[in-house]
């Protein structure tokens, strides 16, 4: 597909001085090149989108409810393409990637049908002729981020949210994965939505970002990425008095307690741990397996992991695809590599795979101490760590034990265990039995490092809007 900007409803070059390269993870070539947005394309898009903000906040919700609905149509009767462009940019399998068209989708049909509920309330008002209302309105021009890994459901997230909620967005989707961020514009663009609302640049992150920050057109940020660029963003944001909502890293830790059905759970884990090779904000990390299954949980999970079919995305019998670029397969060869330097035991996996492209072989850890590394520092790959731990207290101290509160799970029968687990473990969502951390209808943000605020569900909405009181007298 031609790689290009969307600005102003139309798709065109940039005027940058550079142009970059697009690679595809599983064979490391390049597959498309597109020249970079310059600043003054950035405050094009910045200024048109202020001013589609003057109409589109007026617009009724029932209007922007029914044109968000046409955005799923257009992205659900376009979802082979779609998949297809996130297999070639991001090296999901096809499958899979299929089915992140369809959340993608799903995020539109949710805000859709939550722009017509945006309420407001009546407050009671102390006395007669006099009458209080908390009224929510739309911030304005949003500046968004996005990363690769979740290319379509990124975006589609923030993009819808922001526009039920009646703002307009100029969003900075991941130059790595360009085409997939281009056909929700072309989705957008045949559903009919006024030239300006959505706006899409790609060039140098921290220029755009710094651009999107310091604009006083600018009303709010929206992120996803990683911990310490969302919090460099996020400190500019607030420099500048800008809300930002921050969905940062994790580095979730799964309990599993000794009264659990062992293959059961494993194999669970492995499906989970190893989706998107384990390039997942949410994947679960830390096992945290209680010593009496220590070793027969190790096995099965090892015995699953072995089974995991690596190979080319594009295979209909893959189940898990390349890292996305040479510096994720680095990183993660050095965290295991040091993580074996300092007394872990490699289980499985532990190399990349050989040939071309990014493959890493699935990899588990057995620890009994956490000097390593990767027990501070999320993997974000195919990597598992296996932690043997003894009473309900040690499960909670390590599971709270990093700065990171994004997502968290426990497996356990014990329905005591289970609630104390989802209470007491510090995530922004604890799963229990079973391993969905985020859907269209939930909110989902993190604790701690993990961000600021909340994405999906009428949390997620209510994140693009402010709340004005208005007090009301009689005739004077």
């Amino acid at each position: 597909m031609k790689y290009s900007q969307y600005i102003n409803g139309k798709f065109c070059s940039g005027t940058g001085d550079v142009e970059l390269p697009v690679i595809s993870p599983a064979t490391g070539q390049e597959i498309g090149r597109y020249r970079a947005a310059s600043q003054s394309d950035v405050e094009q898009a910045i200024e048109c989108a202020n001013l589609a903000f003057a109409s589109w906040r007026k617009t009724g919700p029932t209007v922007r409810s029914e044109l968000l609905r046409k955005v799923a149509q257009e992205m659900r009767l376009d979802r082979d393409q779609l998949a297809s462009q996130i297999t070639a940019e991001l090296g999901k399998p096809l499958s899979e990637a299929q089915k992140e068209v369809d959340v993608a989708a799903e995020m539109f049909e949710w805000a859709a049908e939550e722009a017509r509920r945006l309420y407001g309330r009546v407050i009671p008002a102390r006395s007669a002729g006099i009458q209080q209302l908390a009224q929510l309105e739309p911030y304005g021009v949003v500046g968004g981020f996005s990363g690769w890994n979740a290319p379509a459901i990124t975006p589609s997230r923030k993009i819808s949210a922001a526009l039920a909620a009646g703002c307009t967005i100029v969003l900075k989707p991941s130059e790595e994965t360009i085409g997939v961020a281009l056909l929700i514009a072309q989705a957008i663009e045949r559903a009919g939505l006024p030239q300006g609302t959505v706006n899409m640049v790609f060039g140098d992150p921290a220029a755009i970002a710094d651009q999107l920050c310091t604009s006083p057109q600018v009303s709010m940020i929206t992120f996803t990425g990683g911990t310490d660029v969302g919090k460099q963003l996020g400190a500019k944001a607030a420099l500048h008095m800008k809300k930002a909502t921050l969905e940062l890293g994790g580095h979730a830790p799964v309990v599993v307690w000794n009264d659990v059905d062992i293959d059961k759970v494993a194999a669970a884990c492995v499906a989970t741990k190893y989706r998107n090779a384990g390039q997942v904000c949410t994947s679960p990390t830390r096992f945290l397996v209680h010593k009496d299954i220590f070793e027969a949980f190790c096995e099965r999970f090892v015995e699953h992991a072995n089974n995991v079919r690596v190979m080319d995305p594009l295979d209909a019998k893959a189940q898990m695809g390349p890292l996305k670029n040479q510096r994720r397969l680095n990183a993660i060869d050095g965290l295991v590599r040091n993580a074996v330097e300092s007394g872990a035991s490699l289980l499985a996996g532990g190399s990349p795979v050989e040939g071309p492209g990014y493959f890493y072989k699935p990899t588990v850890l057995a620890l009994q101490d956490k000097a390593a590394d990767v027990c501070r520092i999320e993997p974000f790959g195919p990597v598992a760590l296996m932690i043997p731990i003894e009473t309900a207290d040690e499960a909670v101290s390590e599971a709270n034990a990093l700065p990171f509160g994004l997502a968290a799970y426990a497996f356990t029968n014990n329905m005591k265990l289970a609630y104390r687990f989802a209470n007491e473990i510090q995530s922004g969502v604890v799963c229990i039995n079973e391993l969905q951390a985020s859907l269209p209808e939930t909110p989902f943000g993190g604790y701690k490092d993990s961000g600021l605020g909340s994405e999906g569900g009428v949390e997620g909405l209510r994140e693009f809007l402010r709340v004005k009181c208005v007090r009301q007298g009689g005739l004077v």
